[in-house]
């Protein structure tokens, strides 16, 4: 079962298909359809690390207000 997002990437490559297949081949990937299926599945888990540094550090920052003794820093 093919993801309808990766073949409509593919499909609109138009004059960039070329280069992607050789940087698809030369990662080695056994097609273009896989290169774009790891592409995607990277980029969402680095927005899933991102988010979850972000509400780490939301977090860290709420004790950190609440431990100031006084309103000048």
């Amino acid at each position: 079962m093919q993801n309808q997002e990766i073949v409509k990437i593919i499909e609109n490559l138009k004059g960039r298909r070329n280069y992607e297949e050789k940087r698809a081949s030369k990662l080695g990937f056994a097609s273009l359809y896989d290169y774009f299926e790891d592409k995607i599945s990277k980029k969402q888990k680095a927005l899933e690390e991102e988010q979850k540094e972000l509400e780490a550090s939301k977090t860290d920052d709420k004790p950190k207000a609440a431990k100031k003794s006084c309103g000048c820093c």
